[in-house]
This record gives C-alpha cells, sequence and structure tokens, in this order.
C-alpha cells in the first residue's frame, strides 16, 4: 500500500489518541486521588471551553490564534487529568466531559464566569494562570507519578499563559481612560471568585502529599498579582469573596449553560462516530 494510500484509510477510530497523554497508561491508585485529578480537570476543561468562544471574535486576528492556544493546551490538560480520574472506576475522558451533570462537576466558579467584554476575559485569565502557574510547580513534586508527569508538562504552558494575561493587563490598563476602567471593573468582576481557588478541604487533607494544599498557594499568588497591578498603577481589588462551592459540585448560575453547549452533540448522538 502507497503512503497516500496509507493515508486515506486511516481513521480517528484507528488512532488511540490517549497515547499522546502523560500517565496514559496509569490507574489512579485511589477514589481520592480521582477526585482531585477530577476538579483539576474540570477548572481546565470548562476554561478550555469558555476560551474556544473567542475564536474568530477576538479584537485581533493575532488574539485569535493566541487565545485558541491557550484553550487547547487546557484541553491538553483536562484530557489528561480526566482520563486519570476516570481509570479509577472505568470511565473514559469523555463519559466525564459529556456524561455528567451539573451537579457532579467539581470545577471553580472563576472559569465558570461569562466571557464577558475582552478586559472581562483577560482579567479571568490572569487570575486563572496565576494560580496554576503555582499549582503546577507545587504539582510536579507529587508522590503521585502521574499527576507529577502531568504537571511536569503543564507548568510550561501555563507560564505562557499567565505571561499573555501580563502583557494584557498592563496594556489595558495603561492603555486608554476606556479600556483602563474597563480593566478596573474587569478585575472588579472576578476577584470575588478568587477566595475559593486557596480553600484546603477533607479531600486535600487526606492527599497530604499527593495534592498541592491550596491554601499555600496564596503568598505565592499574591506576590505575583501585587507586583503586575502594582506595575500597572492598579489597586489590588478589595471585594467580599463569593460562597463559591463548586468543589462541592454548588455551581455558579452560568455552568449549565456552557454544558448544554459542550454537551449537546454528544448527548443527541451517543456512540455517533465520524
Amino acid at each position: 500500500m502507497s503512503t497516500a494510500d496509507a493515508a486515506a484509510h486511516v481513521t480517528v477510530e484507528s488512532l488511540r489518541l490517549s497515547a499522546e497523554l502523560a500517565g496514559s497508561d496509569s490507574r489512579a491508585p485511589s477514589a481520592d486521588v480521582a477526585a482531585y485529578a477530577l476538579r483539576l480537570g474540570d477548572d481546565a476543561l470548562i476554561l478550555s471551553q469558555q476560551l474556544g468562544a473567542w475564536i474568530s471574535r477576538a479584537p485581533e486576528i493575532e488574539e485569535d490564534v493566541a487565545l485558541g492556544n491557550i484553550a487547547l493546551d487546557l484541553l491538553g490538560h483536562a484530557r489528561a487529568l480526566l482520563r486519570y480520574a476516570g481509570s479509577w472506576d472505568g470511565r473514559t475522558e469523555d463519559d466525564l466531559a459529556y456524561f455528567r451533570d451539573e451537579a457532579e462537576f467539581r470545577s471553580c466558579w472563576l472559569v465558570e464566569q461569562p466571557n464577558g467584554g475582552f478586559a472581562q476575559t483577560i482579567a479571568r485569565q490572569f487570575v486563572a494562570a496565576t494560580f496554576m502557574v503555582e499549582l503546577y510547580a507545587r504539582l510536579r513534586t507529587s508522590t503521585d507519578a502521574t499527576l507529577a508527569a502531568i504537571a511536569e508538562k503543564a507548568a510550561k504552558e501555563v507560564d505562557y499563559h499567565r505571561d499573555h494575561a501580563v502583557q494584557w493587563v498592563l496594556r489595558l490598563a495603561g492603555g486608554t481612560a476606556k479600556s483602563r476602567r474597563r480593566m478596573l471593573r474587569a478585575l472588579n468582576d472576578v476577584w470575588p471568585y478568587v477566595d475559593e481557588l486557596f480553600r484546603d478541604d477533607a479531600l486535600i487533607d487526606r492527599l497530604d502529599g499527593t495534592a498541592v494544599r491550596p491554601s499555600e498557594l496564596r503568598d505565592g499568588f499574591d506576590t505575583v498579582v501585587s507586583t503586575v497591578l502594582g506595575e500597572a498603577g492598579v489597586p489590588v481589588p478589595d471585594v467580599h469573596p463569593s460562597a463559591a462551592g463548586g468543589r462541592n459540585g454548588e455551581h455558579s448560575v452560568w455552568l449549565s449553560g456552557i454544558l448544554a453547549e459542550m454537551q449537546v452533540l454528544a448527548r443527541r448522538h451517543p456512540g455517533a462516530r465520524w
């Protein structure tokens, strides 16, 4: 068979797509490790879905590409983490992405917040990426080899995501009066959802050495935020934290709409192949 003939016979079904994922052959050793991978995977999945909506709608064509690439990076993290989470009870990454109801998701409220205007998306991305840089830097030393491997790859990518968001925060805050006003408003809008990122809970207590303790990431996050916003001449928002409970399956009003759009095709045609 010629190369052209071989290419013509390749189908998605014949490829083992999960083989490209970090730790693709390992099984989560406990329900707790699977639950931890699930919450990290849900954060990455929902944020990826949100950013993907900017493709063809960004203010510059370069931003179409940049936000699309960031969304793809996050989707890669989500696939690796959801595959690992599902390995505990035999579910696939697609089962977890497309066939769970809202209450079964464990995403934080920050990633569920609407894209809004461009400044709103940048403010959300600035917080999320700064948190993820701190998270994956620590998770690289996890006693769980698969989580450590996923974090090793993700750490390099979220560092770029943070740099991208920082440059836009500085650019918008230092631009016109209108862009600065929108940046300030966007930061105030997303800041109530920062606190949830750093809350410890019983799952974290049970996974000492395996999971990263969120509260221990706060100092590093605050240092970066203070430095960037200080350079932009913008005060760190002083707002009352939201009671957000995404880690317990209690979600913002926005998640149902995100899931409806993300899951509709898979649910309408379960088992479909192309």
